[in-house]
């Protein structure tokens, strides 16, 4: 039995993720200047959109559905929770961007290592059009925002994940594919209103839904020598990442025709064997959309009867037989770190956070705190032990890549403020006894100064005795009052800030990112060629 950890849903989530921009007549959002402010009373107000598919009947049509769907928003279904007002979500740091070419940046603080040649790459969800309903944090187009690094010197991008959805919404110059998370729980006459506008749309733009609607806003990939931008409700999307540091999308991917469904945003590559391992949850067992429909439950809920487990495979296993569950009342966990054999492979150990108000994952995420665990499962007795790493609430944590599916040390975890705000990243050391605080090593951002995931890089990749926290922490930090974005690199050891560079325009709060290493670009790039 070998471990490798991803991304588990206990039963007590019922996730089918399927995302939407909202509702039309808004701006393009690509197309406009960056504001000074970044406050809901700076954000555009609706607007009408060129209808740029649609001429002369079509055009009428489509302002009609337009007017329609202002209707319901304003009147007879008004976002009714904070967590789905999209004046309230989209504010400050999480207010959306337009895309920006390549443009060089200035180092202000320290020097670039050279280990860093290569390119740091962060997913995040953006929509294109400013949304007029209820709207999700989770939603929006995919938006990559590229650091890219040479012999010291910086460039940065920011450009959407040009998907099926995205190009055929431009296209019509307003939203087609509804929005699945946040839509459809409000009146019965409101969630019809906008099921008739996403048939009528569909119909109008010829929408091929076998094309898919996802936004792959969630994670980034490599593998095969290919980049490739991913999210849970489609097939990844194909990237090329150009010598002048530009992100380019090169289209859907279905690895000749095996891949005929979504794929989890989060897949694990062994370091060793180089070999890619990723899932797919079966939702159909317990998302029933007729039922959600007709009650206007989310999509997301919790059920307080349901027992989380986790479930232990062999790596090549032959069929689905040889799949073992485990229950863990209490445990869940949206983002194991790692996991790794113990006791030749009688035992496993997983590194996760665990969500303590699970009923609060989806509408008030700052209500939930994840507590960091350490989770052993004996494979012979069943038995299975827990204990907690430390009090802080964290979560979206990495470790060195080297280490995955192996035994490490080392963990580094984004600080909620409460999230979705990270306001810090802390160094935990798991050899420290099971009653102890396993922090060794804090940054905080300081005040009104947000982050994201951290990432680990190694300093030498290639060195097999060098030190497992030999390297750099990287990521991105605003600062709201400033209106003032920077790439840090903190030393791995100390989490002491190595350098900083000064980014050329404010980077929304996102999910998740990877670095790739000058010799992996090069790869990448003659892949394409």
């Amino acid at each position: 039995m070998e471990a490798m950890s991803s991304t588990f849903f206990s039963p007590t989530i019922i996730l089918k993720k399927s995302n939407r921009v909202s509702p039309p007549r808004n701006k393009i959002i690509s197309s406009m200047i960056e504001y000074k402010s970044h406050t809901t009373n700076n954000i555009p107000s609706s607007a009408t959109v060129p209808l740029m598919a649609n001429k002369g009947g079509g055009a009428v049509v489509t302002k009609l559905l337009n007017d329609m769907e202002d209707i319901v928003n304003k009147s007879i279904d008004p976002p009714s929770q904070p967590s789905l007002d999209p004046k309230q979500v989209l504010s400050n740091i999480f207010a959306p961007v337009g895309e920006l070419p390549p443009t060089e940046c200035e180092v202000i603080q320290g020097s670039l290592p050279p280990c860093l040649d290569g390119a740091y790459i962060r997913n995040g969800p953006n929509p294109q059009f400013f949304p007029q309903g209820p709207y999700h944090l989770y939603e929006g187009d995919g938006m990559i925002h590229c650091i890219r690094i040479s012999q010291g010197r910086a460039t940065f991008c920011s450009r959407y994940v040009k998907t099926y959805k995205f190009n055929s919404e431009r296209h019509a110059g307003c939203p087609i594919v509804p929005n699945f998370l946040s839509s459809f729980n409000g009146g019965l006459i409101a969630r019809a209103a906008r099921v008739a506008l996403f048939v009528a749309r569909a119909l109008i733009s010829r929408y091929n839904l076998l094309n898919g609607f996802g936004t792959a806003n969630t994670g980034l990939a490599v593998f095969g020598n290919r980049l490739f931008a991913v999210g849970e409700a489609d097939l990844p999307y194909r990237l090329r990442l150009t010598p002048s540091g530009d992100v380019e999308t090169l289209g859907r991917h279905d690895f000749d025709g095996r891949l005929l469904m979504s794929m989890t945003a989060h897949p694990k590559m062994d370091p060793d064997t180089g070999e890619t391992f990723a899932f797919r949850y079966n939702t159909q067992m317990t998302v029933k959309p007729i039922q959600m429909y007709l009650r206007g439950d989310s999509l997301i809920q919790s059920d307080p009867s349901k027992v989380p487990r986790i479930g232990i495979i062999p790596r090549y296993a032959k069929n689905g037989s040889e799949l073992r569950w485990f229950e863990i009342p209490g445990f869940n966990n949206a983002h194991a770190i790692n996991a790794w054999d113990e006791e030749d492979g009688e035992a496993i150990v997983m590194i996760a956070p665990n969500m303590l108000a699970i009923e609060h994952s989806f509408d008030r995420m700052e209500l939930n705190h994840n507590l960091m665990e350490k989770v052993r499962v004996d494979l012979k007795t069943g038995t299975i032990s827990r204990h907690p790493l430390s009090a802080r609430n964290l979560d979206i944590a990495v470790i060195n890549q080297g280490y995955i599916a192996k035994k490490n040390r080392y963990v580094y975890a984004a600080v909620g403020g409460p999230f979705p705000k990270v306001i810090g990243v802390v160094k935990l050391d798991l050899s420290k006894g099971e009653q102890q605080e396993c922090i060794v090593a804090s940054r905080m951002y300081g005040p009104e100064s947000y982050g994201g995931e951290p990432f680990f890089v190694a300093r030498e990749p290639e060195n097999p005795n060098a030190e497992e926290d030999d390297g750099y922490i990287v990521s991105y930090v605003h600062h709201e009052k400033l209106g003032e974005s920077r790439f840090l690199v903190m030393d791995a050891k100390s989490l002491d800030i190595v350098a900083a560079v000064k980014l050329p325009r404010r980077v929304p709060s996102g999910f998740h990112g990877i670095f790739v290493k000058e010799s992996e670009l090069d790869k990448i790039y003659s892949s394409v060629n």
